[in-house]
């Protein structure tokens, strides 16, 4: 009963302009700075961080239909650095007939260190207009010297309105929507969509493809039926990932232990990397815990290695023992804090010189310009020897509590 179209419903509601899309006003509302960049043609380089659904895209389309580009759309999970050459064969010849090309990647976070590397002097000379999309916190997943090229623009998840007018849209529409099959549905089901799509457009225009390739009469039993048969109800309060990874920090921080294995299963019922959810608890251990228990962090580092032996599903009793672990520590964070002062002290005194008297000395001009002179072996002294080993202008600091 679904259209004859064989192209999925969210694809053929793609919109074409930004008067058609719908939510992001913060960045592409009147007056903003990326909607004045695309009417003058002259967008810059940029990532689009959001969540799944949020239109990261469309928009990338949309730029490039309202801009004198070739559009170019890629995906870091299945190209690499080959690709790109190819893509930059195709924007040196756009560029002999002042015509730019945009590069779309998707999923850019997905892309290595080298892969990533590789974009650089072809963004920085103009060859190509660079947009990547992610769901991850940029910050994190693209290298710095690529990231300080790029303007970020946050997409926020869309709000329960703009998946109502989409899904109206797509109802409505006869032409690439189910508008000719005259489908019968109420506004209360409309509305369960809405809410259940956790701000996804997708997921919801999937979920109406869905329904009424079963029938014309959408009810709430097969909007149910439709969630469940695409997967699409793991994450239900919609929060982002890393405000669970998050939650689940502070949990163990505040050593509630039974929050913390709520929002540990959260994450991996949702179907989170457990290693990346390993690679978080090895850094809670030296952060949060430290030296007021030293063996956390070899039951952090087990754990890592455990979930890298047996994965999923059964190494979520391995993580749930360690996040329980964790939270029932007696907690330091001495560690954490002394080493941020450390770390002001390097950024505010620069590169000071190490004390003569406990450099290395292994040529003969080194001792003769006195390098090691005057130092004090601790093991003749039984390590109670008087000596200073920080440089001369931070003498008698302290970082760590005594």
């Amino acid at each position: 009963m679904a259209s004859k179209n064989s192209s999925p419903l969210a694809d053929r509601m793609r919109p074409k302009t930004l008067e058609e899309f719908f939510g992001q006003e913060k960045i592409i509302g009147p007056g903003k700075l990326l909607r004045q960049a695309i009417a003058s043609d002259a967008v810059p380089p940029m990532i689009f961080w959001g969540p799944p659904g949020s239109g990261k895209t469309t928009l990338a389309y949309i730029i490039a239909n309202s801009t004198n580009s070739d559009f170019v759309q890629i995906s870091a999970v299945s190209s690499g650095v080959a690709d790109l050459r190819q893509v930059i064969i195709r924007a040196e010849q756009n560029k002999k007939i002042n015509k730019n090309t945009i590069l779309f990647i998707d999923e850019i976070h997905r892309w290595n260190k080298a892969q990533q590397d590789a974009l650089l002097p072809h963004v920085e000379k103009g060859v190509i207009v660079l947009i990547g999309a992610t769901t991850e916190n940029p910050s994190f997943e693209v290298r710095g010297a690529l990231l300080s090229r790029c303007r970020v623009f946050v997409l926020d998840r869309l709000s329960t309105e703009h998946i109502r007018s989409i899904v109206d849209r797509a109802l409505a529409d006869k032409e690439n929507g189910l508008g000719k099959l005259k489908l019968k549905i109420s506004d209360k089901v409309k509305d369960v969509i809405s809410q259940l799509s956790n701000g996804d457009a997708r997921v919801a225009l999937n979920v109406l493809e869905y329904a009424s390739s079963i029938s014309k009469d959408i009810n709430l039993e097969l909007i149910k039926e439709a969630f469940q048969k695409s997967h699409l109800l793991y994450d239900k309060d919609g929060e982002e990932h890393y405000n669970i990874i998050s939650a689940l920090h502070k949990s163990m921080r505040g050593s509630d232990a039974n929050a913390a294995l709520y929002w540990l299963a959260r994450m991996l019922e949702a179907g989170e990397d457990p290693l990346y959810v390993a690679r978080r608890l090895v850094r809670f251990a030296s952060e949060d815990i430290g030296l007021a228990n030293s063996r956390a962090l070899e039951q952090a580092v087990a754990a890592y290695r455990a979930c890298c032996f047996i994965g999923l599903p059964e190494c979520n009793v391995i993580l749930a023992q360690t996040v329980v672990y964790m939270a029932k520590c007696k907690k330091s964070n001495d560690l954490y804090v002394a080493y941020g002062r450390v770390v002001a002290d390097v950024k505010k005194y620069g590169n000071l010189s190490v004390p003569l008297h406990i450099r290395n000395a292994p040529t003969k001009l080194m001792k003769e310009l006195d390098y090691g002179k005057g130092y004090k072996y601790s093991p003749d002294f039984d390590y109670a020897e008087e000596q200073e080993y920080l440089p001369e202008e931070l003498k008698g600091h302290k970082y760590l509590k005594e």
